[in-house]
């Protein structure tokens, strides 16, 4: 069995939490609409374009060792035209910040990056 088939870390895991997501969405509605205009406040494009600012998410997803995050920022990340090259470098800088915890969720945002990737061809 391939590493690919035990690990997964991109849309395996959106599809995990989000329907979990939308459940807790209809009980409390407004914190939701909250978070999403301060998501979308945060990441559009102004002093830092949005590509940047989804490296920075990336970054912080890692240091927060949050899956569903990884994903969502690797996702956002491709979206947004981050190479493979800017990625590693990013992931670089987390494990500089982060140490030991970071070697395990770093790649982990590196395959779900590269997943999301490929998906943009």
């Amino acid at each position: 069995m391939s590493n690919d088939a035990l690990h997964h870390h991109g849309q395996d895991v959106l599809d995990d939490v989000i329907p979990l997501g939308r459940d807790l969405r209809r009980m409390i509605p407004d914190v939701y609409k909250g978070y999403a205009a301060v998501h979308s406040a945060a990441l559009a494009p102004g002093a830092l374009d949005a590509k940047t600012k989804e490296l920075i998410a990336l970054a912080i997803a890692v240091t927060r060792q949050c899956d569903g995050c990884i994903a969502s920022h690797a996702k956002g990340a491709a979206g947004a035209g981050a190479s493979q090259e800017e990625v590693a470098e990013m992931l670089g800088v987390a494990i500089l910040m982060n140490g030991g915890p970071a070697t395990v969720y770093g790649p982990r945002a590196y395959s779900a990056f590269t997943e999301f990737l490929g998906k943009q061809g």
